[in-house]
């Protein structure tokens, strides 16, 4: 027996995916597909934002324009295919914008779209903060939402999916029901917090924009074809497990009109099996498998 102890988190239980009771989505699917972008705004030469060109770059003009572009450019482009292909998004959301960029937040409720909880603004890190402020910060973005919309977010992504210690406790105390911080499996799961428990419901940090073609400087063409594979494969291996399929999304990097033609090929190549799959959002996925099974059941 070794003397190494490893150090465990306590929110969750080992849980193998052939284990599992099986279930199915509505009218029988067994694909559950959500597209999940990010909106986000930044501080003008300061705090944190990603570079086109350089990890860990400095802040500057020219990356702040160039993330704003999403803002003012991308969102609409991508706005515009969702309405093309008749598709529902969720929409990681700085509350921020509601002061700098309502007219995106006017167009989400246009559209019947998710709004996620996702901080303030992405300048900043929860985990980071001085002792308090992070349940600051997780008020504020929750009553912003809650105000602007008239609906209380029910999902949570941190900035750069930053948590602490207290961070699943304070999301539910605040009234967030699901999280998506926690890519650690292709099926919802409960975890436990120290009031009630929380869903993680999946999300993709592999189908993801941001680390594909920006960290990893790899081309929309790969992007593309980690959309259609990921798809593929888990559309055969849903016959036997029930999935949750996730395209991450930020539009100042997919809104550039070359990567939005990759998008669209890959969304056309995904809606070319409606009628195999349930498009949703993750607040769909979490309200369904909640009513499957229920937190006490956890």
């Amino acid at each position: 027996m070794s003397l190494l102890k490893l150090r465990d988190h306590g929110r969750y239980d080992y849980s193998p995916l052939p284990d599992r009771p099986d279930f199915t989505w509505p009218d029988g699917k067994r694909l559950a597909v959500s597209i999940c972008n990010n909106i986000e705004v930044f501080s003008f030469c300061d705090g944190m934002g990603s570079d086109s060109a350089q990890v860990g770059a400095p802040q500057t003009s020219r990356n702040y324009a160039w993330r704003d572009y999403g803002n003012r450019v991308g969102q609409w482009y991508l706005f515009d295919l969702l309405d093309e292909m008749a598709m529902p998004a969720s929409h990681n959301f700085n509350s921020l914008l509601f002061d700098t960029c309502p007219q995106i937040a006017d167009r989400m409720i246009a559209r019947g779209d998710e709004f996620v909880g996702h901080g303030r603004t992405n300048g900043e890190r929860q985990d980071s903060l001085p002792p308090g402020g992070e349940k600051v910060l997780i008020e504020e973005a929750y009553a912003a939402i809650t105000a602007y919309t008239g609906t209380s977010p029910a999902g949570w992504l941190g900035p750069y999916l930053a948590q602490t210690h207290e961070t699943l406790d304070l999301l539910r105390e605040t009234g967030f029901s699901y999280v998506l911080d926690w890519p650690a499996d292709d099926q919802p799961f409960w975890m436990r917090t120290r009031t009630s428990p929380i869903l993680s419901v999946p999300y993709s940090i592999e189908v993801n924009d941001s680390p594909v073609m920006i960290f990893r400087q790899q081309g929309s063409e790969s992007f593309e074809r980690m959309m259609i594979d990921q798809f593929d494969e888990m559309l055969l291996q849903s016959a036997r497990y029930p999935l949750c399929y996730t395209i991450v999304l930020h539009p100042f990097v997919i809104g550039h009109p070359y990567r939005l033609r990759a998008l669209r090929r890959a969304l056309t190549h995904i809606a070319s099996h409606r009628d195999d799959i349930w498009v949703t959002t993750p607040g769909g996925v979490a309200q369904h498998y909640a009513g499957i099974f229920p937190p006490e059941a956890a």
